[in-house]
Formats: structure tokens, C-alpha cells, sequence
């Protein structure tokens, strides 16, 4: 299991997104969420959401609006 970058959002963003996938059945983490939060800057600061290169395709259709 190999884990590879499905996109860059913010925080917030990233968190449900990682709840919308694992609704489908698809492992998935956000990675940097608690990034600068200290200074305040976190809005600055993409969370990384990762998923398992095997799922990559799939998580990417489930997340396109068209």
C-alpha cells in the first residue's frame, strides 16, 4: 500500500472530503491539517489528502462535479 497525493484543499475542506471517501468505502487521510495553527496562518497552509495509489482513480471521479 502505497499512499499518493490526491489534492491539496484547505483544512476544512480536506476533512470532509476524507469523510466523503470513506463513505464509498475508500481509505483516505489528511495529512497537515494542524500545520500553523499556532500562528494563526492555517488558512495559508494546504492539507494534503492522501489515499492508496490503487484508489487514486476512483476517488478522483467520485470527486469530480461533472
Amino acid at each position: 500500500m502505497a499512499l499518493v497525493e490526491l489534492g491539496r484543499f484547505d483544512r476544512n475542506l480536506a476533512n470532509i472530503i476524507v469523510g466523503r471517501l470513506e463513505s464509498e468505502g475508500i481509505e483516505a487521510v489528511a495529512f497537515d491539517t494542524g500545520a500553523s495553527i499556532a500562528d494563526g496562518s492555517w488558512l495559508l497552509i494546504p492539507a494534503r489528502v492522501m489515499v492508496d495509489e490503487d484508489d487514486l482513480s476512483r476517488a478522483k471521479r467520485l470527486l469530480d462535479p461533472a
